[in-house]
């Protein structure tokens, strides 16, 4: 790891900001331009993979084809002794997590105003053919003025993108909380994957928590296939049989079922008159042979995760008998 005073190519690193699943992001100093900015190096364990050059690459595509005040800009890209990074503008504000933390429960009318403003960065990014697929708070930085901005576009698929395979990542992109199904059962994704994950961060705000949660991320994965969506009108005071319906759409389990798009989902949470309601006393029904075995109809992939969790959940009782 960079230390504080170090210089790495041009930029001197100012202190470390955050560690993800692959890299490290460093507050650096630009030497050539005498301006801060956001420096991504990848972490010893990724070094020498060559996609994790791909996985900057594609960031970089992506935020330079992307111009939106929820858009955190890309600024450059390079190597460094053999080392890939990626540089951003630096962007001062508060992590959304942070802000749920601190805020969550919101009022109706502030949940919505968020979301509605991050949504239309996503709309904007879905009409030129990227699909973010890792949206959740943690890649959301709150400016002083309230507005949102999307970080984090290493998992993007562009209309370009071929699958690529990360070191220390599974081919399942994404993070549980906040994956659609199809995310799940090992599906690429595609614009109605970031809305499923838009909606559950709405639910996230007017609730305080997350609609499914577990000991471990298999458990979570299961309630993502499995679980039903509380019915926010029925949870939470000042949530509307309106508003609890545009939730309750995104978050449906098939995609097909879900809002058309982005602009679809804005327009019903500004013109909350306007929607109808019935979705709330309609039920997801699985295949018959599913309802035999007790399942929601699902992909393999999506069943051996659900038997896993079983042999898990098997195994700890066993050992409690022990």
């Amino acid at each position: 790891m960079l230390q504080i005073g170090d210089q790495f190519d041009h930029y001197r690193i100012q202190g470390h900001m955050a560690q993800g699943g692959m890299s490290d992001v460093y507050r650096a100093f630009d030497l050539l331009t005498s301006k801060e900015v956001v420096l991504k190096v990848p972490d010893r364990t990724s070094i020498g993979d060559p996609a994790q050059y791909e996985r900057f690459q594609r960031e970089l595509e992506v935020m330079e084809t992307l111009s939106h005040p929820a858009i955190q800009k890309g600024l450059g890209s390079g190597r460094f002794n053999n080392t890939p990074y990626l540089v951003t503008e630096l962007i001062s504000g508060q992590s959304m997590r942070d802000f749920i933390t601190a805020s969550a429960p919101l009022d109706a009318e502030a949940a919505v105003a968020l979301i509605a403003r991050i949504a239309d960065g996503m709309a904007h990014c879905h009409e030129l053919g990227i699909v973010h697929r890792d949206l959740k708070p943690e890649n959301i930085l709150i400016k002083d003025n309230g507005q949102p901005v999307i970080l984090d576009f290493g998992l993007a698929l562009t209309k370009t993108a071929h699958r690529v395979t990360y070191a220390n990542l599974s081919s399942t992109a994404g993070t549980p909380a906040y994956m659609a199904p199809e995310q799940v059962e090992g599906q690429r994704g595609d614009q109605r994957t970031d809305l499923y994950s838009l909606g559950t961060m709405l639910f996230e705000l007017l609730t305080g928590r997350v609609p499914f949660d577990g000991d471990n991320h298999l458990a979570v994965m299961a309630q993502h296939l499995r679980g039903s969506v509380p019915r926010l009108d029925r949870e939470v005071a000042g949530v509307s049989s309106q508003l609890a319906a545009v939730v309750a759409r995104a978050l449906q389990r098939r995609p097909e079922d879900r809002q058309a798009d982005l602009r679809v989902f804005v327009h019903e949470l500004t013109h909350l008159d306007e929607v109808d309601v019935s979705i709330l006393d309609q039920t997801q029904e699985p295949s018959r042979s599913s309802r035999i075995l007790g399942l929601p109809a699902m992909g393999p992939i999506a069943i051996a995760i659900v038997a896993l969790l079983g042999i898990v959940i098997l195994a700890v009782a066993l050992q409690k008998l022990r």
